[in-house]
């Protein structure tokens, strides 16, 4: 039973840490989506519902990012089994 709190740590800091990248990655994405002329696209471009299009954009643009960035990092974890490390 000692071992499975090992286990559970592990799996909580790793909850953590995948929360930090996916909001870090929608921070990182609404700060590039403010570079998108909105008036182009849309009639009143500091409306709510541009500012929601905004949002929504940010977070499903921002959890594709994280999601590859922390695939990648499982991806490069496994790696050692590989080469027969670990």
């Amino acid at each position: 039973m000692g071992n499975d709190s090992g286990l559970f740590e592990l799996a909580g800091w790793n909850g953590l840490f995948s929360i930090f990248v996916t909001l870090g990655c929608v921070v990182i994405a609404w700060i590039v989506l403010q570079e998108i002329r909105w008036d182009k696209i849309a009639r009143d471009p500091r409306g709510p519902k541009v500012r929601m299009l905004h949002l929504l954009a940010a977070i499903g643009l921002g959890h594709l990012v994280s999601r590859f960035v922390l695939d990648y990092w499982s991806w490069v974890g496994t790696l050692k089994w590989l080469f027969g490390g670990g």
